[in-house]
């Protein structure tokens, strides 16, 4: 069976100059250019998917979690705490109704409400900041 090769998205230079010019590509695209296509973390239950990085590397991107990794930094302790809703996304307001965490993302956690600091697409792991309000 063959594998699926999704849509390669290039992150080359603009094919213009800042002054509307033409600029002349003086090599082709190259295969460390390509983009990935976005990964939104939902609440939910746990699924991780594996990106391949240059030199062979692994990237685990988060697809769901219901749980996050939560400092208290006025105690000095870090817990996992389970997420109960997403309350506020400064990146996009629809993804509170999708339930979509992204770094900065409020959420409401079994602790109290905590700001997201990881980015969990990147880094495959929900790490958050206590807000005492």
């Amino acid at each position: 069976m063959r594998e699926r090769l999704a849509m390669a998205l290039f992150q080359g230079r603009s094919k213009r100059k800042p002054t509307g010019g033409r600029l002349r590509p003086h090599r082709s695209k190259r295969r460390a250019e390509i983009g990935r296509e976005l990964q939104q973390t939902r609440v939910g239950e746990e699924r991780q998917k594996f990106a391949r990085a240059r030199g062979g590397n692994r990237k685990v991107r988060l697809l769901r979690s219901n749980f996050a990794s939560v400092t208290d930094s006025a105690k000095g302790k870090t817990f996992r705490a389970k997420i109960l809703d997403v309350i506020e996304n400064p990146t996009n307001p629809h993804y509170v109704r999708q339930n979509i965490v992204t770094r900065g993302a409020i959420i409401e956690t079994d602790a109290g409400r905590a700001q997201v600091t990881s980015r969990p697409g990147q880094h495959g792991v929900i790490s958050a900041i206590l807000i005492t309000d």
